[in-house]
């Protein structure tokens, strides 16, 4: 077998990327993908994910070209199988014949089968146990430490793609500006005169409770003379709510049926966003907003943005350091950081 990257051992004129997840998750895969894109500029790169993901291949066009709707698995929780297309959807991929197919969906122990099903040229991807390698077949074993788009990362470039940064991206296009400034939900906000909460999380028992979240804005709103914004899914309306019922300060709440894009665009204005360990963390490190990201349930050495000055972690399952989250949000609107803390890279987590 050749010793040369998979990605080296022959052409590879089309691509298709396998990561069925939501928001976070996609978003931590951005520098696998620029990586790829870096190695194999003139490649047709596809991603097969979940339906509400056709939006990133308009958002991050510099990197992907097509998307592909992944209609389910059994086994897999992230959406309900739709068992009357499977074998469309397989027939159409296999058809395609592509170069590569790519598995940056976890580990591998039900993905693989999945990625393999594509009738792909060439497959890599992650497994457990022992290394997977042919001419053909490059399975990598699976890291359990790192950040996540590190690990990622350590796949690509196994397969020939130095990475281009492990930095995330969130480019904002003219449609989010144009659904803002219609929606109306930023009429009257200063840019950088605001601060955005965000309560909400796809798992509600992640979530801090409202009166900790109202309590931290009360006190900013009072030291740094910052306007409060909620923001969130119009699912999460009656959440915004209960936070400003628990603030002395008026707050709006920005919580509305506007789309991920508008409601980044508002974000991008603000000095800082308070949230859950959730999507809009990942947009945050996007967009280079500072953060104070509550971790209650989730690995955190896993899912915390890589910057850990910019974007400040805190640990706090049984909501009983709102101090520790004031503190460092404190420090991030003042931009008082101590020096030695700076140029040391202490204090990863909180």
């Amino acid at each position: 077998m050749s010793r040369r990257p998979l990605l080296h051992r022959f052409d590879v004129e089309s691509i298709v990327v396998f990561r069925a997840l939501q928001l976070g998750d996609m978003l931590c895969a951005v520098p696998a993908l620029r990586a790829l894109r870096a190695a194999l500029p003139s490649a047709h790169i596809v991603l097969a994910g979940l339906p509400w993901a056709a939006q990133l291949v308009r958002r991050f066009s510099a990197y992907l070209d097509e998307f592909l709707s992944f209609p389910g698995h059994p086994l897999l929780p992230e959406q309900p199988a739709r068992h009357g297309e499977l074998t469309s959807f397989y027939s159409t991929v296999c058809a395609r014949q592509f170069g590569l197919a790519l598995q940056l969906h976890g580990s591998g122990d039900i993905t693989n089968h999945i990625v393999a099903g594509f009738g792909a040229r060439a497959m890599a991807g992650h497994c457990r146990g022992a290394p997977v390698a042919t001419e053909r077949t490059v399975l990598a074993p699976y890291p359990d430490i790192g950040a996540e788009p590190e690990r990622l990362l350590q796949l690509t470039t196994r397969i020939g793609a130095p990475a281009a940064g492990s930095h995330l991206e969130f480019p904002l296009l003219r449609e989010d500006e144009d659904e803002l400034a219609a929606s109306g939900v930023a009429d009257g906000l200063e840019p950088n005169g605001y601060i955005c909460v965000h309560p909400g999380a796809r798992q509600r028992d992640k979530c801090w409770p409202p009166e900790c979240f109202a309590g931290v804005a009360d006190r900013l709103a009072d030291e740094f003379g910052v306007s409060v914004v909620l923001t969130g899914s119009q699912a999460e309306v009656p959440l915004a709510e209960a936070v400003a019922a628990h603030m002395r300060t008026p707050a709006v709440i920005a919580a509305a049926p506007i789309s991920i894009g508008a409601m980044a665009a508002l974000m991008s204005r603000s000095r800082l966003l308070i949230c859950n360990d959730t999507g809009v963390s990942h947009i945050a490190a996007g967009l280079g907003l500072n953060s104070v990201v509550v971790f209650s349930k989730a690995d955190i050495a896993r899912w915390a943005p890589l910057d850990r000055l910019r974007h400040r972690c805190i640990w706090d399952p049984g909501a009983e350091r709102a101090s520790v989250v004031l503190q460092h949000a404190r420090t991030l609107l003042s931009g008082t950081e101590p020096s030695r803390q700076r140029a040391a890279g202490m204090w990863p987590y909180w």
